[in-house]
């Protein structure tokens, strides 16, 4: 399902003609099956949130490839990978990035108004995905009347309405308490077993490493296996 192949990312920093190269990522290969977990673990600037923005289409690697769904993204046009990630990928944050000013229903829409859907649809779609989360008597609170676990919730149905196979998430669990915390991470298993939907999670915690069916720990930009690089 997802095939990260040789690839490198270089940030170049400073002005024109005197940047200094940055090596983020370095040679890093591996690949995700239908229906698995794969948690990337490591600390601060060992490179894993620019790994999840390259398996998103968001940046682009200075080496190799990145093949999602037997579609090699590292050679798309901006706009076709903008369509690619809006057909293949959903995404949760660690902040939610629910807007304030609109309610749960409509934060849970937005992306398939987006896509140019017709609003009966939208409203079956969203109300399913609403439903899948629990939260379909919520539909007319904002963010703000909703605690850290619901706006989270209503994060992932934001994900599922997309109706993809592929959901990247960024410290899903890092603004949450540990009691929300393992409500949200029974939630994305029970979502992996029952509808098998494919996670790339990345996160600092060891409980939400634990529930990954891979584990790929970062150290430096390099993939560390017991200790050493690989």
């Amino acid at each position: 399902m997802i095939k990260v192949n040789n690839i490198s990312h270089t940030f170049y920093l400073g002005k024109k003609g005197k940047e200094t190269a940055v090596s983020v990522l370095k040679d890093i290969s591996f690949s995700v099956n239908e229906g698995e977990i794969i948690t990337i673990t490591g600390k601060s600037g060992s490179g894993k949130s620019t790994l999840l923005n390259l398996v998103g289409g968001f940046l682009r690697p200075t080496e190799g490839e990145i093949w999602i769904e037997e579609k090699n993204i590292t050679t798309l046009s901006e706009g076709d990978l903008a369509d690619f990630r809006l057909e293949n990928l959903s995404f949760i944050f660690q902040s939610f990035q629910l807007i304030p000013s609109m309610t749960a229903y409509e934060n849970v829409e937005l992306p398939l108004v987006l896509k140019g859907l017709d609003r009966d649809i939208r409203r079956k779609r969203v109300m399913t995905a609403l439903e899948r989360v629990g939260l379909q008597d919520h539909a007319s609170y904002y963010p703000s009347e909703l605690s850290g676990g619901q706006q989270q919730r209503i994060s992932i149905a934001r994900a599922l309405v997309m109706e993809s196979k592929i959901i990247l998430a960024d410290e899903p669990t890092g603004s949450l308490d540990s009691e929300t915390e393992q409500e949200i991470l029974a939630f994305i298993k029970e979502l992996n077993e029952k509808e098998n939907l494919t996670f790339l999670i990345i996160t600092h915690d060891e409980e939400v490493a634990k529930i990954g069916h891979q584990r790929i720990h970062l150290h430096d930009g390099e993939i560390m296996k017991e200790g050493v690089s690989v």
